[in-house]
């Protein structure tokens, strides 16, 4: 017989010691001792488990993530099984299951009184993610009831998975382009920069030069979701609009012809216009005359300041596939003198990218377009095409193309024609030497090209002139000699 064992907080009771705890009547009553060996008897039906899954950090589009289900038993595995939930926990997708029925490795009890610890653990690799995959999952564990056999003791644990994705493309281009060039008035000119494909959204900022532009920041209405703001954020107000310098408008003014343009003395006389680098010459309809062009550039007169006010705002749209599109916008009053040729970048900072993103524009105004005139030999009665074929440098932003006739309307009587392509059908001898000019503007400045229509003899519709005159001409022999017959007839029967 064992002696009386005073028990421990928390420590079962042996069998052995049982009838020494009955001896001992003072101690432990009858009641207390029930409540002891029912507790310790449901232990070892029941058994334990706990599920456990370790956090997971941000992982980019395209890694491999391992999600591994830690959990500890005394009871016998069941099966394992990963879930997916989608639609706010409303929807849970099987990704993956073990079933111990079918495996040999299985954890096994010898003794009931003896407590054996086992670990499992249950890694599911997912390659190459999406961002589709990011979500929450679960881990579910079951053991065998140790009480029947036949009930499943479930437990799980879950882990959120935060799929990030950097932008994928990044663009600037000018807002409400092509506009015209103002040679009188300041206009305000804004730079959009997107950023496509970034979750989380990503942070976007400009540069010119090479340097951080120091922006005034402010929200602008939108329908779309506004993106978050910095505390000093404030409302959108006008920019400052530039004084003219009266002179200097005065003597402008008296430079322009009765249609408001520039007086191009030159124009007026299209025989004498030549390229630079070439001899002149009269051109006739027996001669190709390659098209000619004149360049010339227009600046406005106003007083401008040389430190500017840059306004800064961007918006959020959310897309379907969990990324975010961002659209920041810079604002000024543009400075051709000073904003010419100066290039300004978009960066993109993402916590998915080891450095940002850039793209880059330089903003510059047209100069020399390049013309270009099908058929190179026209004829009368041929449909003739000038095209805008280029630039002698890269033109940002996209320019306004405007097409009039010196001296007179175009083929179909209008003043003017908008588009980077002139076309004219049908020509007729009249339009012979006839000279046209191509305006290619843009809020940075604006150039003229002019370029003369040589029209020549259309051989095949001078012979079916002919023919029709020859036709012509011998109807009228085949009358009178058939009025000299009728007349010789007649003087023979009288």
């Amino acid at each position: 017989m064992v002696g009386i064992t005073q028990p421990k907080p928390g420590e079962h009771v042996n069998a052995d010691g049982v009838w020494d705890l009955l001896q001992n009547k003072g101690k432990m009553t009858v009641f207390s001792l029930c409540l002891l060996l029912c507790a310790d008897l449901l232990d070892l039906a029941v058994g334990y488990l706990t599920v456990t899954i370790e956090p997971l950090p941000p992982v980019v589009v395209g890694e491999t993530v391992t999600l591994k289900c830690n959990f500890k038993t005394d009871g016998r595995l069941r099966e394992i099984v990963w879930y997916r939930v989608t639609d706010g926990g409303t929807i849970k997708q099987k990704i993956f299951t073990y079933d111990a029925m079918f495996n040999t490795n299985y954890s096994h009890m010898e003794d009931y009184r003896r407590r054996e610890d086992l670990v499992y653990q249950s890694t599911v690799r997912l390659p190459e993610v999406r961002i589709s995959d990011n979500g929450p999952y679960e881990c579910h564990v079951g053991i065998y009831d140790r009480a029947t056999r036949e009930k499943v003791v479930l437990a799980s644990g879950n882990v959120f998975l935060t799929v990030m994705s950097p932008p994928n493309n990044i663009s600037v281009v000018a807002e409400n382009t092509p506009a015209p060039f103002s040679r009188y008035q300041a206009q305000n000119f804004t730079l959009v920069c997107t950023a496509k494909g970034g979750k989380p959204a990503p942070s976007v900022y400009f540069k010119r030069d090479g340097e951080l532009i120091e922006v005034i920041s402010y929200t602008q209405p939108s329908t779309s979701e506004q993106g978050g703001g910095s505390a000093g954020v404030r409302g959108a107000r006008p920019l400052i609009s530039r004084d003219l310098d009266d002179t200097k408008l005065q003597r402008s003014l008296s430079l322009l012809d009765p249609e408001g343009r520039s007086a191009r003395l030159y124009t007026e006389s299209p025989q004498r216009v030549h390229t630079q680098g070439q001899q002149a010459y009269e051109p006739s309809p027996a001669t190709e005359v390659i098209p000619e062009t004149v360049v010339s550039r227009e600046f406005p007169r106003w007083v401008h300041s040389t430190d500017p006010l840059y306004y800064f705002s961007h918006t959020h749209i959310p897309q379907s596939d969990g990324s975010v599109v961002v659209q920041a916008r810079l604002t000024w009053t543009l400075n051709p003198q000073l904003d010419n040729d100066a290039l300004f970048s978009c960066e993109v900072k993402h916590p998915a990218l080891s450095m940002p993103m850039q793209t880059e524009v330089t903003l510059a105004a047209p100069k020399g377009p390049k013309l270009l005139m099908s058929p190179s030999r026209a004829k009368v009665g041929d449909t003739v095409r000038i095209t805008v074929q280029g630039f002698q440098n890269e033109v940002f932003p996209e320019p306004l193309f405007t097409w009039t006739r010196v001296g007179g309307r175009l083929l179909d009587g209008s003043t003017e024609r908008e588009g980077k392509e002139l076309i004219l059908e049908r020509v007729p001898a009249e339009l012979n030497g006839s000279m046209y000019r191509c305006t290619a503007q843009n809020p940075l400045g604006s150039t003229d090209t002019h370029t003369r229509l040589i029209v020549f003899e259309n051989p095949s519709m001078m012979k079916n002139t002919q023919n029709q005159n020859n036709g012509a001409s011998r109807t009228d022999v085949l009358g009178l000699t058939w009025m000299a017959l009728v007349l010789t007839v007649t003087v023979e029967l009288t």
